[in-house]
């Protein structure tokens, strides 16, 4: 079966959306911040294997897994990303 979100694109998404990296014993977590706070978290496995599922990250991330491989494939931006979860109302804009 073929992986929707590998680990090669976790670790393009995070990139993407400037997490940080917070180490762990078996899977690293990415910390998305906005405005200053943690809006949302992923795991990242520690395997070698760059076909590891990431399935999880969608969820994580509060879109769908089309969604998630545009991020990671370039053709979401963060800006659209954060315009999403507002529209779901995961977060609320500061003015």
């Amino acid at each position: 079966m073929s992986r929707i979100i590998t680990k090669e694109l976790a670790l393009r998404i995070a990139r993407k959306l400037d997490a940080e990296i917070v180490p762990g014993k078996k899977h690293d977590a990415a910390e998305v911040c906005h405005k200053g706070e943690v809006i949302a978290w992923f795991g990242i496995r520690k395997g070698s294997d760059k076909d590891l599922g990431h399935d999880h990250v969608p969820g994580d991330l509060f879109i769908t897994p089309h969604e998630a491989r545009l991020l990671g494939q370039c053709p979401l931006s963060k800006d659209a990303w954060i315009r999403i979860l507002e529209g779901k109302g995961k977060i609320r804009e500061r003015r």
